[in-house]
């Protein structure tokens, strides 16, 4: 699995520092906001094809592990 560092990469010199999916200048949070829509992982793809089918998944994955740990830690 690739780390978070080779998925996102956040840069004051690119968009403002908005995390972008490394080597584009795509924000994560377009991912994000696709899925959201009701829009298929294919979609976001088919929208933004310099962002790897691997790169979009991973950050997924990154994402999920945070809510997972933030849940884990939070008083119920």
């Amino acid at each position: 699995m690739e780390t978070l560092d080779d998925v996102v990469h956040a840069d004051p010199e690119i968009l403002s520092g908005t995390p972008v999916f490394v080597g584009t200048r795509v924000p994560v949070r377009n991912l994000i906001d696709y899925l959201a829509a009701g829009d298929s992982l294919d979609e976001f793809l088919d929208a933004f094809p310099s962002v790897r089918r691997d790169q979009a998944v991973a950050a997924l994955e990154y994402a999920l592990d945070a809510l997972l740990v933030a849940g884990a830690r939070s008083p119920r």
